[in-house]
């Protein structure tokens, strides 16, 4: 008889031992195990395939069925088997005809276990589509075959960027010679190298990994790819049921697809002869996954790379700080576009200061002004704020009342349309007061702005435009948000403002002016990266403006007119910027100069979050301490910082706790969380959140 190891998504960092079915026989689903669970049924007779390593397996863990991944097959079981092998169950059946993962994939698989601190099932589980049935995925392409696109002519920067990326394929010597990074203004022509360098590589019979920050934010890259590459290109993005990921996955295997487009979890496609990874905007903070495995796919991708020695393209007009470094110190080959192609240029950026402005509401006299010129000459503009809803705060001027939400240490937002107050961060929402709940005073107000406050603006000093707003909460319908771009480029709306959604991946031929109404909504947040993430979405939203007349104008209302990321961002001085802010990081150490490990604890008893934490503070200097004796290297430069609350104290009902651990390797971070993580279990209730190199400390 055979046995299989099988990872199941279970939080227990170990493979499990099962006894095999034959292939092709018709097997009832552990009857006993059945008719404990469901009497009143006669178990099921289905068909089992060949157990083969990378396949789904069907078992029954304890009373509950569930789907795990083979990881290994052996006729005999191990001499020094540390439970008795009469309990070793047979599996219910194994789902696939092939594998879902290849060696390559499973090997990637176990790193980013080991690397995230996360169970070896929870991330096997993550790689693939969730769907039950490996018979049942229907053919899914979001590709016209008659929509390909002949080649454009390149520039000689574009055509010297190319010819290094193939090249790179040859690299000896230095891993981190595969990797290349573009680095240009927006419009300065990043796809068409991207989408060049594809086509040379799928010349070569090798396939290509093409990876977004957000498929429905980036519809314009998107719809390039698939005009170029037809119906060899797969699209995965989250719009897609289980049963089609899984069909687009299967088609991917099969070389039926060549071309992969997709967002995060793309990273994980199983692409036969993978030649080439590319990440577009690789700055973008939505590369790192917020849920366990809490994997960042730039490290991924990075890891893949060097297995398979293959190049990897990274590009963006505003890199991360990390990214800058890596590039100024060599590791990264860089390849510079100095100009726009589309027969525009770099528009006039401005500053306005707007504790110099009589203000009226959030659009200062200034912005006025220049939106009325575009709408004269019958230009379009886009008005930019990353705040949704209408106001920001309540606030009772008597008593100084503001009210937060009962389940996030958060301020709650006035929506006009719902008249409520809304949670952004767990939906909870309230009417909203006619008097102070706390004293009863009905001087109360709501205070600050966001996106839907602008429109309603707009409507009133521009009543003839045709606005758009663009948000999370005026987007509900599928492929309404793609909808909308399109009529904005089509010319049936004047202003279109919104968020984040507009300010990245969007070419506009009409648009003559960007306004950005608070630069400062990040600035002053809690967090290292926050100078870099404002800088960020202030150069990218501005990218939108003088792509194909050159004369584009951007104005940016700020109250730090003169803090170095608005400044920088506002004068076009990217060195500038990254110099002061990698001199600020090594001042402080912090990244890219160290490396972080956020822990965070959760209980919705506050008490029990607190005593969690203060536990492991225990735990993990223990044995930090025990390293330095040892003298491990890295260990003496190691500090615990907290244990303190977050940011973000209370979340979803559930207070926070966090643990930062910080040093100069990343490898004695993971083994002394990993003492806490596999060594000590906290009482029921009680959560530990593990998240390696985090890009966001709230």
């Amino acid at each position: 008889m055979k046995y299989l190891q099988i990872a199941l998504n279970v939080p227990a960092n170990q493979t499990f031992t099962y006894a095999n079915v034959e292939a092709g026989k018709r097997v009832a689903q552990e009857e006993k195990a059945q008719k404990d669970l469901i009497p009143q049924k006669r178990a099921r007779k289905v068909d089992s395939f060949e157990a083969r390593v990378g396949s789904r397996a069907e078992v029954m863990f304890g009373n509950k069925r569930m789907i795990g991944i083979i990881t290994d097959v052996f006729d005999t079981l191990p001499e020094d088997l540390s439970f008795d092998a009469r309990k070793i169950r047979k599996i219910l059946r194994v789902l696939d005809e092939s594998p879902l993962l290849s060696s390559e994939l499973l090997d990637l698989g176990r790193w980013i276990s080991d690397f995230y601190l996360c169970p070896i099932g929870e991330v096997l589980r993550s790689m693939i589509p969730d769907a039950k049935k490996g018979g049942e995925a229907g053919f899914l392409s979001s590709v016209d075959a008659d929509s390909f696109e002949g080649k454009n002519e390149l520039s000689d920067e574009q055509a010297k960027a190319v010819k290094a990326i193939v090249d790179g394929e040859k690299a000896s010597g230095k891993e981190a010679r595969l990797y290349h990074y573009l680095y240009g203004s927006t419009g300065s022509g990043k796809t068409e190298v991207f989408l060049s360098a594809a086509e040379k590589i799928l010349e070569k019979g090798r396939g290509v990994l093409y990876l977004v920050p957000e498929i429905g934010l980036t519809p314009q890259v998107v719809s390039a790819v698939t005009r170029r590459f037809g119906p060899t290109a797969a699209i995965l993005h989250s719009a897609l049921t289980s049963a089609q990921k899984l069909g687009e996955w299967k088609r991917i295997v099969q070389k039926e697809a060549r071309v992969v487009i997709g967002a995060r979890s793309a990273v994980f496609a199983p692409i036969p002869d993978l030649g080439l990874i590319i990440i577009d905007e690789e700055h973008d903070s939505s590369y790192k996954s917020g849920n366990s495995p809490r994997y960042h796919a730039r490290q991924v991708a990075m890891r893949r790379a060097s297995k398979l020695r293959i190049p990897l393209v990274m590009g963006s007009a505003t890199p991360s700080v990390e990214a800058w470094k890596a590039m100024s110190d060599g590791q990264f080959i860089v390849h510079r576009l100095t100009k726009r192609l589309s027969g525009g240029k770099m528009p006039i950026i401005a500053a306005v200061d707007l504790a110099r402005q009589k203000m009226d509401g959030s659009i200062s006299p200034a912005l006025e002004e220049e939106i009325r010129a575009a709408l004269k000459e019958k230009r379009q503009t886009i008005l930019f704020l990353n705040r949704r809803g209408f106001n920001h705060i309540f606030r009772c001027a008597s008593c100084g009342f503001e009210m937060k939400c009962k389940n996030c240490s958060v301020p709650m937002t006035y929506h006009k349309k719902q008249n409520r107050l809304v949670c952004h961060y767990c939906s909870y929402s309230v009417e909203p007061f006619r008097v102070c709940p706390q004293c009863g005073s009905v001087d109360i107000g709501y205070f600050g702005f966001g996106t839907e406050f602008i429109e309603s603006e707009v409507q009133s000093k521009f009543p003839n435009a045709r606005a758009l707003r663009l948000d999370t909460d005026s987007v509900g319908k599928k492929g309404e948000l793609e909808e909308k771009i399109a009529a904005f480029k089509k010319g049936d709306y004047d202003i279109l403002l919104g968020t984040q959604m507009i300010a990245k991946g969007l070419n506009f031929p009409s648009l003559k002016l960007v306004g950005v109404i608070l630069a400062d909504t990040s600035l002053h947040l809690p967090d290292f990266r926050a100078a870099e993430k404002t800088f960020s979405l202030i150069t990218q939203v501005a990218g939108r403006a003088g792509r194909f007349f050159p004369d584009g104008k951007v104005l940016v209302q700020t109250y730090s007119p003169n803090n170095p990321a608005v400044y920088c961002a506002c004068h076009s001085r990217q060195k500038e910027f990254y110099e002061q802010e990698l001199s600020t990081r090594k001042l402080l150490n912090f990244p890219p100069y160290s490396r972080l490990l956020r822990l965070v604890f959760r209980s919705m008893v506050q008490s029990d979050a607190e005593a969690f934490a203060g536990d492991a503070y225990k735990i993990l200097s223990e044995t930090l301490d025990s390293f330095k004796k040892k003298r491990l290297s890295g260990a003496e430069e190691t500090e615990i910082l907290g244990p303190s609350a977050c940011p973000l104290e209370k979340i979803n009902s559930n207070y926070r706790s966090q643990i930062l651990l910080r040093g100069p390797s990343v490898a004695v971070l993971q083994r002394v969380a990993a003492s806490l993580i596999y060594g000590y279990r906290a009482k029921a209730g009680v959560y530990i959140e593990v998240d390696v190199d985090p890009v966001s400390l709230l």
